[in-house]
């Protein structure tokens, strides 16, 4: 697979608080004609075959308030194909080159990771499909659970609300499954 190279990366989900790429720089910002949606099957990362999980992508429609993070010139090549090792399992993602409106007014290009609707691991779940799932699934990198709660508290400490993922995570800590 070809590497789409950007000197920029929008993440939307768990790049926001564990990008696992060297920057510089990191921003709000917003992309359009996507939105934040809980729709990957997940049996790597934050499930199980047997019990699969669910992460976020991007799919089509609305927008999305996420980070930008601009990578360093010397490591960038480096950075992206870590990425792509660590976001294109099974092709659950289409790389793209997304517009993104900064914080601070300017427009960039940036990288990021759409859902692949062609996929069978894209899914379409209720919200209490959802909730089961995030409550019961764990992987390679932990509880769903965590999953839900590390991105809607990185989006809260950086001053965006999302009130879909808010409402998963408040109902998450309802339950109090640990």
């Amino acid at each position: 697979m070809d590497l789409l190279l950007s000197d920029w990366v929008f993440g939307y989900g768990s790049l926001i608080w564990n990008p696992e790429v060297e920057f510089d720089r990191s921003l709000l910002g917003r992309v359009h004609g996507y939105h934040r949606a809980f729709c990957i099957r997940s049996t790597h990362y934050r499930g199980t075959a047997e019990r699969p999980g669910v992460v976020l992508g991007l799919v089509r429609g609305g927008s999305c308030v996420g980070v930008a993070f601009r990578l360093l010139r010397h490591s960038r090549r480096r950075s992206i194909e870590r990425l792509y090792e660590r976001e294109m399992l099974n092709d659950v993602y289409v790389p793209t080159l997304a517009a993104v409106s900064l914080h601070d007014g300017r427009q960039v290009r940036a990288l990021t990771f759409v859902a692949n609707p062609t996929n069978p691991a894209f899914q379409r779940l209720t919200e209490p499909e959802i909730l089961a799932r995030l409550a019961s699934s764990v992987g390679q990198r932990g509880p769903n659970r965590d999953y839900a709660i590390n991105t809607h508290q990185s989006l809260q400490d950086r001053g965006v609300h999302d009130a879909r993922l808010a409402r998963l995570v408040y109902q998450l800590k309802a339950t109090g499954v640990r």
